[in-house]
């Protein structure tokens, strides 16, 4: 797990990012005022505005990053040319290291949208759908059955399944990051579950598409080992 620096090593700015970010996810947006994520942070309310506009541009601010981050780490996951299924384990693997590490963003990321602002929140679907393309196209070179123009719309669902069910993960978990409440897994094993999951996932949508998936039998992605063998 990547070692996340105290708050008080962050810039003033982060600092004050990592605060709205837990403050909005434990109680929501609306319910957390300017003060009290400066008192979070040490400082006065009125003295946040000289890194953040308000509450508004704090919020815009998270969401947007999420959005470019996942979008700039994706294109460079795609880009290492190590064929289709190298390709997409490399982006679920993203993927799921993203929603365990940053739970309180993929919170925001699935709950707070609607607050953005209707220009910031154009920003925000516009890096999603940039996002969603990259994954589909990957997914359709990785299962074969999925690469026919009447499966697109199948691979299309099977995506956003998946970024669903990593997505949640999140919201099942204890206090600890690293061990499941109910699960009791740790960190290492939540990821494997839910890379083979999402494999899964995938394997059933090309099976959908019109090759047979039962058990011990999944379709395999190119090049990759089966689901079932993940």
């Amino acid at each position: 797990m990547p070692n996340v620096p105290a708050a008080s090593a962050l810039p003033r700015r982060d600092q004050i990012r990592r605060e709205a970010a837990r403050l909005f996810a434990a109680r929501g947006f609306l319910g957390v005022g300017v003060d009290e994520i400066g008192k979070a942070v040490g400082i006065s309310g009125p003295a946040l505005y000289r890194h953040f506009a308000g509450k508004d541009a704090m919020l815009a601010d998270l969401l947007i990053g999420i959005s470019e981050r996942l979008l700039d780490e994706g294109r460079r996951r795609a880009g290492g040319g190590e064929g289709p299924a190298a390709t997409l384990d490399a982006l679920i693997s993203g993927h799921v290291d993203f929603a365990l590490g940053d739970r309180d963003l993929i919170t925001l990321h699935d709950r707070e949208l609607l607050n953005l602002k209707e220009e910031d929140r154009r920003t925000v679907r516009r890096l999603q759908r940039g996002y969603v393309e990259l994954w589909v196209d990957v997914v359709r070179q990785a299962y074969p059955p999925l690469a026919d123009p009447a499966a697109e719309p199948v691979a299309r669902a099977a995506v956003h399944a998946v970024f669903g069910l990593i997505n949640s993960t999140p919201h099942s978990l204890g206090p600890n990051p690293d061990q499941g409440e109910r699960a009791a897994l740790q960190r290492d094993g939540m990821a494997a579950l839910l890379h083979a999951l999402a494999h899964g996932a995938f394997a059933a949508a090309a099976g959908s598409a019109g090759v047979p998936v039962v058990p011990g039998a999944a379709v395999a992605p190119v090049g990759g080992s089966t689901a079932a063998e993940a």
